[in-house]
């Protein structure tokens, strides 16, 4: 989870590969209108945000028994409610990085709908990991192999 340009689908792909577990793309869940918007450079709302989540929930839900992962913002504690209320036992792993690192990511990045001018807008909603939520935040101008690992780790940790 993260803001865009955080790395969370690289990093989300490759830690379903190491773990030999299916993998989704949570931009793949947003109707098109989204796309047509946060395309325009407008922010989404939580309105706009609700029937995505509940796709990505269903998903979620869909795979908890035997895991899965997928890359998806999730950046208030009100979205990752929504997603716990379709796989209870999800576990989050926030990349984080610095503002300036994200906005050079996504400037070199080709092809995708998402524009640098919404970076601003992502910051601002996004909520950190509280305490009592499951999961784990990285510093995510590690190294991806790196932030698989530790990922992996701190899952470990709390599942022994």
């Amino acid at each position: 989870m993260g803001v865009s340009g955080c790395g969370k689908s690289t990093v989300g792909a490759l830690i379903a590969g190491r773990l030999e577990l299916p993998y989704a793309e949570g931009d793949g869940f947003h109707p098109l209108p989204n796309i047509e918007k946060m395309a325009a450079g407008i922010p989404l709302d939580d309105a706009d945000r609700a029937p995505w989540l509940d796709l990505v929930a269903d998903w979620l839900g869909e795979h908890r028994t035997d895991g899965g992962v997928i890359a998806c913002s999730a950046l208030k504690r009100a979205y990752r409610d929504r997603l716990r209320a379709g796989a209870p036992n999800a576990y989050f792993v926030l990349l984080s990085a610095p503002r300036a690192e994200l906005e050079r990511r996504l400037a070199a990045r080709l092809g995708h709908f998402m524009p640098t001018t919404l970076l601003d807008s992502q910051l601002a909603t996004l909520e950190p990991l509280e305490p009592d939520e499951a999961g784990v935040t990285l510093d995510a101008t590690a190294g991806q192999q790196l932030l698989v690992t530790e990922a992996i780790e701190a899952w470990n940790a709390t599942h022994r």
